[in-house]
């Protein structure tokens, strides 16, 4: 990862875990942090947890990037930092952003967790932030670890230690379960009993997401609030989905992720794959600077630094490709007839699953709520599979929001 991003990087249990770290450090207590509200509920505890306010940003409806020029100027003199999401691999406009930023003299932080092979400006996503954070769960498939890096190298040794103080004993129990966990799922998929599992697993009450938020339990989260900043006090938010995020990693674990990451550059050039094949559906959004592409020129569309730059644009390796549909609930319950199961969806909205009592409102919530209605997050690696069932089912595409140019027909 050094060698992808130029910049130092230190190694983390998970992706939550090294954002937690990185906001506790560039981040003055009770700042306030401009982010997607179309974005995983657990980034937004852990935002909570450092002790810190979220805002929520307007967005791109077509690609659910941070619109830059939508967020009033009242609103940027109050912030503390920016927290890029880079949902789905597309990238949030980090050229912009940086110079917003420094404008400011307020850090840029980047979420890069779907987006470890996707560049923007002509630089890779991460390359941009005072510090950034990546998982090996996505693209890497290692289901943990991940990376915190830093623009300063001198800092490396500090973020060290803070990741030494805060991480919690590895378990031989978790390590054993780590590695046997690959063979049980291939297991239940080999035997097609998906569904039998999650039925168990709901009987058994391990199931910690009835829909796609996790409960916001909000007497408890105030609580929490007011401890924080304290990891531990929000811990039953942060973990949902993964357990084991704080925990020291052993040599069962960092084996598999060493294993997974040689395989990195072959995972991306698949997901590139996909994705053109993808964008080239009547789902997909049409035009230069289409869903997943990248060109030359900074500035971000719809999954990319698309624009006018010297070299034709060329796909993202994109973690999930959004294809918007008029009806995306009919689409997903088409999906699973056929064993495809749609994951990385974040509807509602932060804002409006959270509140005004834990979170400053979006100035332009639109754009995020038609993002999260019609965005239908698509694995590239099963690009042939999906283009067929969303044929066969007839799945219409969703109308674009007003003033944008509509959806390819």
């Amino acid at each position: 990862m050094r060698g992808r991003l130029g910049r130092e990087c230190v190694y983390v249990p998970s992706c939550r875990f090294g954002l937690f770290v990185a906001l506790r450090h560039w981040c003055p207590p009770g700042g306030r942090v401009l982010m997607s509200p179309v974005n995983d509920d657990v980034i937004f505890f852990v935002v909570l947890a450092a002790g810190l306010r979220p805002v929520q940003a307007p967005l791109n409806p077509l690609d659910a990037s941070i619109d830059v020029d939508a967020v009033p100027d009242e609103l940027w003199g109050s912030l503390s930092a920016v927290l890029t999401t880079n949902l789905y691999g597309n990238p949030d406009d980090a050229p912009r952003l940086r110079a917003k930023c420094d404008a400011l003299r307020i850090p840029l932080l980047e979420d890069g967790a779907h987006a470890i092979g996707s560049e923007v400006g002509g630089r890779p996503v991460g390359s941009w932030g005072d510090a950034s954070v990546f998982s090996l769960s996505k693209h890497v498939g290692a289901k943990a670890g991940g990376f915190l890096s830093c623009a300063d190298p001198g800092l490396r040794e500090a973020l060290e230690k803070t990741c030494e103080d805060l991480l919690l004993p590895g378990r031989l129990t978790a390590e054993l379960a780590y590695t046997v966990r690959p063979y049980a799922e291939a297991a239940v998929r080999g035997l097609r009993l998906r569904r039998a599992a999650w039925a168990t697993m709901r009987m058994l009450g391990l199931m910690e997401r009835e829909e796609i938020r996790m409960p916001l339990r909000a007497e408890d989260l105030g609580r929490a609030v007011g401890a924080a900043p304290d990891l531990t006090a929000s811990d039953s938010w942060v973990r949902v989905d993964l357990h084991d995020y704080r925990l020291r990693s052993g040599g069962l674990r960092l084996g598999r992720i060493g294993r997974k990451l040689d395989h990195l550059d072959e995972v991306l050039a698949a997901c590139r794959a996909g994705t053109e094949r993808l964008l080239s559906t009547r789902w997909a959004r049409p035009g230069p600077g289409r869903a997943g592409e990248v060109g030359e020129a900074s500035g971000a569309g719809v999954g990319g630094a698309g624009g006018s730059g010297a070299r034709p644009a060329v796909a993202q390796p994109l973690f999930r490709v959004p294809l918007f549909v008029a009806d995306r609930d009919a689409s997903i319950a088409a999906l699973a007839r056929r064993g495809i199961v749609v994951g990385y969806l974040y509807d509602p909205p932060l804002d409006d699953y959270a509140g005004a009592g834990f979170t400053d409102l979006s100035p332009d919530p639109d754009g995020a709520r038609w993002f999260a209605r019609h965005a239908l997050p698509v694995d590239p690696l099963r690009a042939r599979q999906v283009i067929d069932v969303l044929e066969e089912s007839g799945a219409r595409p969703a109308e674009a929001p007003g003033g944008l140019e509509p959806t390819r027909g």
